[in-house]
């Protein structure tokens, strides 16, 4: 479909929102109806040239008492959906006077695949009030007007001159997304919500598919998005396999699988499903993290850009017991903050990877950059990076410029994974920066204001498929994004002081006597351990019982630290840490942590240790420290005449409008 058709389609739509909704909603809720009939006229147009079929079917199924008819219904119709009414859109107009009671019959004759689009998309609560407007007539009139083609087949006169082109699958998916992006940027939503641009997905197609294409069979694969939003992602993904397939010359299928949470565009998943004569069946309602509608199923390929920033304390309850325990397997690795759920889709996708398969599984999926490193070692989001790299999943991550998607100005990444890297690969991980390439939109489309180019995705894919250190590429070990976070302690060092203050304190005046037999008045002991010993062998030899907590509260009360003081030892005779001293640092896996110690912190703390028993391992991935570029400060000549600049204009503004005032 070219780009004519496709404005002109899109325009068509959404002016019927103005020429017949308004008045009777406000904006926010035109989606509401528009949306819907948008699919119906789509599923009417592919039932049209069968419906005679199909009523005969029907009757004679009828007739005959046969209940179970889909199976015959679906074989009549040509499609895997069908309606029994005697309606099509166009008839409804034949009896204007029952419009409403003959569509309500015409929604009533979908099969059941369909109902629950209709349902998810509530279009039923919509006709009270477009009845009660008179609006329902207009509002069909207008979607199967001869201006609007929603057909896949071309209309053309009689001559064989074609008035209008057929709508293909994969044209209609492109319509129903050009929609829903403008009813969000016009009710200032986010516009992105719910699809990617294309030619980041055709990006993301091809890092999943083509490094492997010598692998490609004749076979069916599984493709999954976890976050499938209205389809587009596996829309796209299967049209990058199918121009592959026809390269290589094998007879390649997908079936296509989702999840999604939104009842609208869960909803219009379902119909494109249904229109590219997939199962419908295998796009799932509801929350991937809490509701796994494939929790059996394992996959080839998968392809994702899940929802960043969001937050999935409302699925909370789902994957963790009463005492927060995760009780789901997919998470057992951890769990991010809840304020950002975009890593447990991730583990969603991991938890589905082939293992059995010589071709494995290929994941890839966008994220922001809070995914790279957020998150301290040992915490949820360090430990899932760690269980990623350590298991060598990770195979790439691409940087890609700012304000590529419609819902965010910020930094993303395409992360691919796989448990099938080649040897070459094998133990090392790829950064490919590609902020840099782009074109600018001549106009902005929500919060995206640049693109790819076919020229673009093939300098990514070039830099991927060379695999070496460039200026745009850098190849890594996997432990070269790990670190210990040691944890550093040094000696506590206590003076005891005995001082009038001190002894007259309500922890310390019941001993004050004994203390100063033994001690002696206003002096500072600067040896804990020794005058400890000497207390306790008092307390024994007098039979005297001091329970803990009063020997605790005493010897606080009468210490201070000192660093002039003899080290603390504790019970196993050790040095006893300093808390208050304590620190911590991160060292690169690849490097000894007492070799650290001894050049870092011995030099200027030569009573430090390292406490192992505490020592974390971490993963995070800098990125932006890889490439970084340093930009010299301009010239202080140059900043001088600047502000000079600015100070001149500032004068002539002040006296402009002193001027003025006079």
């Amino acid at each position: 479909m070219d780009n004519t058709t496709h404005n002109t389609l899109v325009n068509f739509i959404w002016n019927i929102a103005d020429d017949v909704l308004r008045d009777v909603y406000v904006r926010g809720k035109y989606r509401d109806v528009i949306l819907p009939m948008t699919v119906l006229r789509r599923l009417d147009s592919l039932l049209e040239p069968t419906k005679d079929v199909v009523l005969e079917r029907h009757q004679w199924l009828n007739d005959n008492k046969i209940f179970s008819q889909a199976a015959a219904l679906q074989k009549a119709s040509g499609q895997p959906f069908y309606n029994t009414s005697k309606f099509t859109l166009k008839k409804l107009l034949d009896q204007p006077s029952q419009i409403r009671e003959n569509f309500e019959v015409y929604l009533d004759g979908y099969s059941e695949n369909v109902q629950e689009i209709i349902r998810k998309f509530k279009l039923r609560n919509q006709i009270e009030t477009l009845h009660e407007a008179d609006r329902i007539f207009l509002l069909i009139e207008k979607f199967t007007a001869k201006t609007i083609h929603l057909g896949p087949e071309p209309i053309k006169t009689a001559e064989g001159k074609i008035l209008h082109h057929g709508l293909t699958n994969l044209g209609m998916g492109y319509v129903f997304e050009e929609l829903i992006r403008r009813f969000n940027e016009d009710n200032n939503e986010e516009a992105g919500e719910h699809f990617t641009p294309r030619e980041i997905i055709e990006l993301m197609g091809q890092l999943i598919f083509h490094p492997i294409e010598g692998q490609i069979q004749s076979t069916t694969y599984l493709v999954y998005d976890p976050a499938c939003g209205s389809g587009g992602m596996l829309t796209e993904a299967e049209q990058v396999l199918q121009e592959l397939s026809e390269k290589l010359k094998k007879k390649v299928r997908l079936e296509l699988y989702g999840q999604e949470v939104n009842p609208e565009t869960f909803a219009i998943c379902q119909s494109d499903m249904l229109i590219k004569e997939r199962d419908p069946g295998n796009i799932k309602y509801g929350s991937t993290i809490s509701q796994d509608g494939h929790q059996a199923t394992r996959f080839d390929f998968m392809l994702s850009n899940p929802p960043y920033g969001k937050s999935w304390s409302g699925d909370e309850k789902a994957i963790r017991n009463s005492k927060k325990e995760i009780t789901d397997d997919r998470f057992k690795v951890g769990v991010p903050r809840t304020s950002d759920g975009q890593l447990l889709f991730l583990l969603n996708m991991i938890a589905k990877m082939k293992h059995d398969t010589p071709l494995g599984s290929r994941i890839a999926t966008v994220h922001n950059g809070s995914a790279l490193f957020t998150g301290d070692a040992g915490g949820g989001e360090s430990e899932i990076r760690r269980h990623i790299i350590e298991n060598d999943y990770l195979e790439c991550i691409i940087g890609l410029p700012e304000n590529m998607f419609y819902n965010t100005g910020i930094s993303t990444y395409i992360w691919v994974l796989t448990n099938r890297k080649a040897a070459s690969r094998k133990g090392k991980i790829q950064l490919i920066d590609a902020s840099e390439w782009f074109v600018k939109l001549r106009k902005n489309l929500g919060k995206k204001n640049c693109e790819f180019r076919a020229e673009h995705i093939a300098q990514i894919m070039g830099e991927y498929e060379h695999f070496e250190d460039t200026e745009h590429s850098r190849i890594f070990d996997n432990e070269d994004f790990g670190y210990r976070k040691i944890t550093v302690d040094r000696p506590l060092r206590l003076a005891v002081k005995l001082d009038a203050e001190r002894l007259a304190l309500p922890e310390v005046k019941d001993w004050a006597s004994a203390l100063t037999s033994l001690f002696g008045k206003d002096v500072t002991l600067l040896d804990f351990n020794a005058f400890k010993k000497k207390w306790e062998a008092y307390l024994k030899a007098n039979k005297i019982k001091q329970t803990a907590k009063d020997a605790k509260a005493l010897y606080d009360a009468l210490t201070e630290r000192d660093p002039a003081a003899a080290m603390v030892a504790d019970k196993d005779g050790n040095a006893a840490a300093d808390t208050e001293l304590r620190d911590t640092e991160n060292v690169p896996l690849k490097e000894d942590p007492e070799v650290f110690l001894d050049r870092e912190v011995i030099p200027y703390v030569p009573d430090a240790w390292i406490d192992e028993e505490k020592t974390v391992v971490g993963y995070e991935i800098s990125f932006t420290k890889v490439f970084y570029k340093y930009q010299p400060p301009r010239p202080l000549e140059e900043i001088l005449r600047d502000i000079a600049a600015l100070e001149a204009e500032t004068d002539g503004l002040l006296h402009a409008i002193a001027e003025d005032s006079l």
